[in-house]
Order: C-alpha cells, then structure tokens, then sequence
C-alpha cells in the first residue's frame, strides 16, 4: 500500500480520571512523561488537559509547566491544550498566550455545537449541558488562530461541524495547518450518552462523501470505544486518513496505556507497509504556520 505517512493523534486525559484507568496522566509530570512515552512510540501529535480553569494566565502556566520538560527534551514536539472553560462558557485567550511563548503550533477550533451528558436507568440521554460554539465564536477562533499563526485542529463531533468547516475551506478563509478529527461515537459517547454518528465504515463513509475533493487531513477517532480494536484505524488509513486515539476517549475491558495504544496503532500501519509520521513530517503534511 503506498500512501504517505500516518499521523498519530494521542489525546492523552480529557476528563478521564485515574478510577476508570490508572494509566490517565493528570498531574504535570505525568502529563509530561506520558507525552513523552507516546511520542517515543510513535505519536506526531499530543493533546491534553490540565486542572486548572478560569484565569488565562494562570491556565496558559499549568500548560507550559506541564510542557517544559516535552520541550526539553523533544523540541520538535507538536502539543496542543483544550478550551478555558470559565465563568461565563467556553474562553480561549490562554490560546494566544501559548501561541506568544513560542510553543504552540497546533491550536483547536471545535467548529460547532452538541448536547454532552450521561443517560438515566433506561438509557435515556440527561444532562443540561450543551458544548456550544456560535458561528460568530467559530468565526472569532479560526481569526485567532491566523493571527497567531497556529493550525487548529477541527472536531467534529456531528456532521453539522463538517458543514460549517467546509464553508470556510469553499471561502478560502479556512486557516493553514487545519486538521479535520472525525469523531465517531458508541453508545457510551464521551459523558455517557451517545451522539453523532457510530463507529462505523458506513458512518466514515458518509463523512469522506461529505468532505468530497477537500484536501484538508482527516483523522478518525472513535469516543467510548478503540479506534483500532473497531477496525477504523486500519480502515482510516486504506482510505488516505490519519489515526485520533488515547485515554480521553477509549473505553474498553481492560487499561491500557496511551503509549500502548500509539504502539498498537503503528502496528497497523506496519502491517499495512505505511509509514508513520514524525512530529516534522506532521508539520509538514498539515502545512502548519511557519513561526
């Protein structure tokens, strides 16, 4: 199979704690270590939480502690963070004081809105949370984004996220260095509850049919389930895509690591003959912003 190299996307915590699986880093050092045993397996990108909300500054510092010693010791490193959520909703200004310390080049732009929550006895969904990102704070994200000269990485947890990404790529305004994650969801879903669409190759399907001739990368990612075990890694790959997994997202019978799972998704690209990416081919395949 001859393909160009495979980006591994590990997201590292998320909001999963250390009760469902030991493994979850959560302390900087942790965080640290546990980016660093992904990247030495294979990871080209990481992504992470930190426990600390509201102050931007204060939010940008946990990042960079956690950071410094993945600099360290890989200053090629590509890590990105997630939303501020403060006291009213979502913020992102610890984005540009990330972006201004030089460290970031992967940013994040979750370009549209979702019903997050658990499910009752029966099963079904509850919870009054909605992840909501306006078209006029998508709009204010992809704008910060270019100013800071970052490549946001683009969830899309419904297909309604494709559409409006796509209506910035038809514009011509979409930034440089973005990265499409379809985020496919089991019955668990992220907080319990399902959404989206299911882990599927008819569910890809219809994405890829969606993105049509959009050169933007795609990744795959599976939320309360494995990417690989499901058989989409291997799938996202024949299909030209790349491979999103880690423990903010899997679910399973048993604990694996973060760099386990990086482990078993070179697997796949090895038995496929397809090679991996590195952090500088990553940035080169996603065209990210010369800084």
């Amino acid at each position: 199979m001859q393909r160009g190299p495979v980006i591994i996307e590990a997201a590292i915590n998320g909001i999963t704690q250390k009760a469902a699986n030991p493994h979850v880093p959560r302390t900087a050092e942790e965080i640290a270590a546990d980016a660093l045993a992904c990247f030495e397996a294979g990871a080209a990108i990481v992504h992470n939480h930190v426990d600390v909300h509201g102050d931007p500054r204060l939010v940008a510092d946990a990042y960079l502690d956690a950071w410094a010693p993945v600099f360290e010791a890989r200053p090629d490193a590509l890590i990105y963070p997630t939303a501020n959520a403060g006291p009213d909703g979502l913020t992102f200004d610890h984005l540009h004081l990330l972006a201004e310390s030089g460290k970031l080049r992967v940013s994040l732009c979750d370009p549209g809105s979702v019903d997050l929550g658990g499910v009752d006895d029966q099963g079904v969904p509850r919870g009054s949370f909605v992840y909501a990102n306006s078209f006029d704070s998508i709009a204010a994200q992809f704008t910060q984004a270019e100013a800071d000269r970052v490549g946001p990485s683009l969830a899309i947890y419904e297909p309604g996220f494709l559409r409006a990404t796509l209506a910035w790529w038809r514009a011509g305004r979409l930034p440089a260095g973005s990265m499409i994650k379809f985020y496919l969801s089991t019955d668990r879903g992220y907080m319990g509850a399902p959404f989206g669409l299911p882990p599927t190759r008819l569910a890809l399907d219809a994405y890829l049919e969606a993105l049509g001739d959009c050169p933007v990368p795609w990744a795959v990612s599976v939320v309360g389930g494995d990417v690989v075990e499901s058989g989409l890694a291997e799938y996202a790959v024949e299909k030209g895509g790349h491979i999103h997994l880690g423990l903010e997202f899997f679910a399973g019978d048993r604990t694996p690591s973060n760099a386990e799972l990086v482990g078993e998704a070179v697997a796949v690209c090895e038995r496929l003959g397809v090679p991996v990416a590195s952090c500088d081919e990553a940035a080169e395949i996603l065209e990210l912003p010369r800084r």
